[in-house]
């Protein structure tokens, strides 16, 4: 079953529709546990492969009996035990060949269990009393199928108020009709807006590989550069859009994973609004715990801001870490914790030269958010090219264009950027500003049906003419 398929989604709707037979929390565990383990089996070619999965699941929960046991010295030994399992399993390339499985297992949903156990062992040893969770409630919070593929990544208290009787989320017409108007935005993100970016960059990659004149390679690597990442926001984004809206028709809510990322003025700011969950989940058990121990070592003043930027750059330099096994990977992580890094430094050093409030008046005026805005944006898509290329690919596309014009387009597509992304701003508060006594005229139920209509037609009609799947939800890959 591929995630974000029109398979998926019948799914996901054909187990909210069992899951509301009763209000029964019992009943809707039950239902989202047999439905995970059915959703599991269908991505396992042969049981068998999903035994070193099981061991991994199996290894963390014993790792959370024993700590919720009085055992709490053994919760750095487990998180290391299982970080050490969770790269043995993902075949991280620093660790020889010889010492890994040969025989085929499952990977799929892997990292985002990772992190959703870690949470449970960590929050064991802080509290007192422990996290006390039975095995049905571990496999149900783990296997998740909404989250499992995917994310997003939730919190176990988070996830248990959803069964909580006296906290029992309502449906009514109104909330049925906006997941359903959200699931066929997701679809539509997925199936035809990352389906043509994606077949679009395909094309561009021949073109750059072809003799051309060098303006008009520049020109397609410029398109290489900006489709990528509204690529991946429309595949990674739409994906959400539907698993939170069917969630929610299970009475359940997931924490939102995006707030309009490329809105972001900076890139602290655009990791506060790019896959939440995860930056989120690395902020509290890594960018704090490591900054409190450096702050207890270093007790100097003027030293502790610089202690910041360098928590920031590890923690980032992990999310690039985590997304793949490789060197590109290990570099992507570079550029990230760099490029967070980086901006921080920016901020004290204007914060030191300006002044507080002076900095904090650059920082709103109007052209400097335009142009940092755009600049946000062409880092991040110039970390993209080690998420989605190897090396090889990497020193085509570089070799296809001469230094000279690699130094033209940067700054080309920064500017375009810049001038691009403060239209859309403009445009969408203009069109929010248009106001009827019941709110804005742009989010009124009958403009979203109409929109959402619209969109499931054309969602149809493009999937038939391709007569192909979309491409895969990035983000499964790890």
């Amino acid at each position: 079953m591929e995630s974000a398929s029109f398979q998926f989604v019948a799914f996901g709707l054909a187990v909210a529709l069992v899951a509301n037979f009763s209000r029964s929390a019992k009943w809707r565990s039950a239902i989202l546990l047999l439905a995970s383990l059915f959703f599991v089996w269908t991505l396992t070619p042969r049981p068998a492969q999903a035994l070193p999965f099981a061991g991994f699941l199996a290894i963390g929960y014993l790792a959370l009996i024993l700590v919720n046991r009085g055992f709490k010295r053994l919760v750095s030994w487990s998180v290391i035990a299982l970080v050490i399992a969770y790269i043995w399993l993902k075949k991280y390339t620093f660790l020889p060949n010889a010492t890994f499985l040969t025989v085929p297992y499952i990977t799929v949903g892997l990292s985002y269990v990772f992190f959703r156990v870690l949470h449970l062992v960590i929050e064991a040893g802080d509290q007192e009393a422990g996290i006390h969770v039975g095995p049905l409630q571990y496999l149900t919070y783990t296997l998740n199928f909404t989250t499992f593929v995917s994310g997003p990544i939730q919190r176990y208290d988070q996830f248990q108020q959803n069964f909580a009787g006296d906290k029992l989320l309502e449906i009514d017409t109104a909330v049925f009709g906006e997941q359903m108007e959200r699931i066929v935005r997701g679809l539509f993100k997925v199936n035809v807006l990352a389906t043509l970016l994606d077949a679009q960059r395909v094309d561009i990659l021949v073109r750059l590989g072809q003799p051309d004149a060098m303006i008009h390679k520049a020109g397609w690597a410029f398109l290489l550069i900006v489709v990528y990442p509204f690529f991946l926001y429309c595949n990674f984004s739409g994906y959400i859009d539907i698993v939170i809206a069917m969630a929610r028709l299970m009475r359940i809510r997931l924490p939102e994973n995006f707030d309009r990322p490329f809105s972001a003025t900076s890139f602290l700011d655009f990791w506060n609004r790019w896959h939440i969950t995860l930056s989120m989940w690395l902020k509290t058990y890594v960018y704090n715990p490591l900054l409190i121990t450096l702050m207890r070592r270093f007790t100097s003043v003027s030293i502790q801001p610089f202690l910041g930027v360098l928590c920031f750059f590890v923690t980032f330099f992990l999310i690039g870490v985590w997304h793949g096994r490789t060197s590109e990977f290990a570099l992507f992580g570079v550029l990230q914790g760099g490029g967070v890094a980086i901006n921080k430094l920016w901020q004290i050093f204007l914060a030191k030269r300006l002044g507080r409030k002076p900095y904090k008046a650059l920082a709103e005026n109007a052209v400097y958010r335009i142009f940092a805005r755009g600049l946000t944006f062409t880092w991040f898509a110039f970390t993209l090219f080690w998420f989605w290329a190897d090396w090889g690919k990497l020193d085509r596309i570089a070799s296809s264009l001469s230094v000279a014009a690699w130094l033209a387009v940067w700054p080309a597509v920064w500017i375009a950027a810049s001038l691009v992304l403060a239209a859309y701003q403009a445009v969408r508060a203009r069109a929010l500003a248009v106001q009827t006594a019941q709110g804005p005229v742009l989010t009124s139920r009958y403009v979203r049906v109409a929109w959402a209509s619209a969109l499931a037609f054309i969602t149809f009609l493009i999937y038939a003419l391709l007569a192909q799947p979309a491409p895969d939800i990035v983000y499964k890959a790890f």
